[in-house]
């Protein structure tokens, strides 16, 4: 089974502007509203995708009501725990000549809160996939990441980290099955700036050092890397086309990886290639990519990966 957590889910309230100005009343030309946060998007491309999963996290108020409610509308399991505190986020992304996002603060968590979280997190099972990925509220620890994976310490999950910083490196002694800093989070961790694929290979590995299995590292315009466990690497440039929004395209990466390694029992090769078109196909749309649209692009986008 696979599970996300999600500390602070969101309602996406995604407008296109036409020439949007600063300090004037702006109207706009197309507006859509999602549910949304780093795993629940995980989880909706994992669905889309063909693989169930439960999305687990924290809601609040009415704006986690409706969180709830469209992804029931469509098919997304989950698992949320509602808290007294506050509201869910509603994130504002501003696409015009540049992309821009206002992002809430969302509801207060408790211990208590915390606690109901680690009694559904028991049930998980050697073999799970566990995607912990996002922002993490005020209100919690900074090495959040890190004690819920103290507390699964010794079961044999396949854990999965998109996050930032010290909340990404402190979970590495947990020897998390794979890993995905884009090119700027990679840079801030070692404090380089990254220009190159080839000049990220070796923060990867030190990123391995550390304890990281896999490490996936998107990079937006340059293409990715990926780093394997078993010394591979796997490097190719950007799918070209024309980028509508780049919001959840990673989070549509790391799915179509988990997917892509699922549905070819384990051929990471076919694990990056699928992260990579799944993540393509994500911006240049403004939803997420269903099956569909990753299989045709699959079949179809010109892009060669170097295998070293």
């Amino acid at each position: 089974m696979i599970y996300t957590v999600t500390f602070s889910p969101t309602l996406d309230y995604v407008v296109e502007v036409d020439n949007f100005q600063q300090g004037a009343i702006n109207r706009t030309s197309s507006e859509k509203v999602y549910p949304g946060g780093k795993g629940v998007n995980v989880s909706i491309a994992l669905k889309n995708f063909g693989y169930e999963n439960t999305a687990l996290g924290f809601i609040a108020g009415f704006t986690g009501a409706e969180i709830k409610r469209l992804l029931h509308g469509i098919g997304v399991r989950n698992n949320f725990i509602n808290v007294e505190k506050g509201m869910s986020r509603i994130n504002m992304k501003i696409i015009s000549k540049e992309e821009t996002a206002i992002n809430g603060q969302g509801p207060e968590i408790t211990d208590e809160d915390l606690g109901i979280l680690y009694a559904r997190l028991r049930c998980l099972v050697d073999g799970d996939y566990l995607v912990l990925a996002g922002h993490i509220p005020d209100t919690l620890p900074s090495d959040m990441y890190k004690q819920v994976l103290q507390f699964l310490e010794g079961r044999s999950l396949n854990v999965v980290v998109d996050a930032e910083r010290e909340l990404l490196t402190d979970t590495l002694q947990y020897h998390p099955w794979l890993i995905k800093p884009n090119r700027d989070e990679l840079g801030e961790i070692f404090g380089v700036q990254i220009n190159t694929r080839e000049e990220a290979v070796p923060y990867a590995h030190k990123l391995q050092e550390m304890g990281a299995r896999n490490v996936l590292v998107s990079m937006g315009a340059l293409g990715a890397v990926l780093v394997a466990e078993d010394g591979t690497i796997y490097s190719a440039a950007a799918i070209k086309g024309d980028v509508v929004s780049t919001v959840g395209a990673g989070d549509s990466m790391v799915a179509g990886f988990i997917a892509g390694y699922l549905g070819s029992d384990g051929d990471m090769k076919t694990a990056f290639k699928a992260g990579m078109c799944a993540g393509a196909a994500s911006s240049f749309s403004l939803v997420i990519p269903d099956a569909r649209q990753v299989e045709h692009m699959m079949r179809t986008a010109k892009f060669d990966i170097t295998v070293k």
